[in-house]
């Protein structure tokens, strides 16, 4: 009995090790840091706001198990609408991709690793529409959240919205990575 015991504790704390020592599921950029500023490239051209629209670069890892595609989206959760504001989403990320290059969210979706696909940002188009928060509102945060998913693909095109995207998410989610910024104008 006391063997038994004894296997069972040690069994448990290997599984505890194992548990604690694998690597975390993180998202990180070169081009924005976790609660800094967004600079002028990651800025809408338009609304009064003179950015150049582009998407930051993005990288991740600690990949989890099981894990068959990634989606990544961009929501301003601050935005005066009652509901936010989406940026930016992109589903179907093949497994293998662990980064989107600075710019990968430009409408033409060439610059997206193949059979990925963005649907309709709340600017009303398919791709990266950068942050432009009213002119003298309180600072908005600008999160960046990547999911690893149990499917291949989702079916989404460029007509579905924010909300249809953060619907499939919920349901085929396995981890989620975020990184935010924030910007104020």
């Amino acid at each position: 009995m006391i063997m038994k015991y004894i296997s069972a504790v040690v069994l448990s704390a290997s599984m505890s090790f194992s548990a604690q020592s694998a690597e975390p599921f993180t998202l990180t950029s070169q081009d924005i840091g976790a609660g800094n500023t967004l600079n002028e490239n990651q800025l809408y051209q338009g609304f009064g706001c003179a950015g150049k629209n582009q998407s930051p670069q993005l990288s991740w890892s600690g990949v989890p198990e099981g894990t068959r595609s990634f989606a990544l989206v961009a929501f301003d959760p601050d935005a005066p609408t009652g509901s936010g504001w989406w940026h930016w989403t992109v589903v179907n990320i093949p497994r293998q991709v662990s980064r989107l290059e600075s710019g990968a969210g430009d409408r033409s979706g060439n610059q997206l690793p193949a059979g990925a696909v963005q649907g309709r940002n709340d600017f009303g188009y398919a791709g990266y529409g950068g942050a432009c928060p009213p002119a003298g509102d309180k600072p908005h945060r600008y999160r960046f959240t990547l999911w690893a998913l149990n499917v291949d693909r989702l079916p989404i095109d460029g007509d579905a919205s924010g909300a249809l995207v953060g619907f499939m998410l919920h349901n085929h989610a396995i981890a989620r990575a975020d990184l935010t910024a924030v910007y104020r104008r």
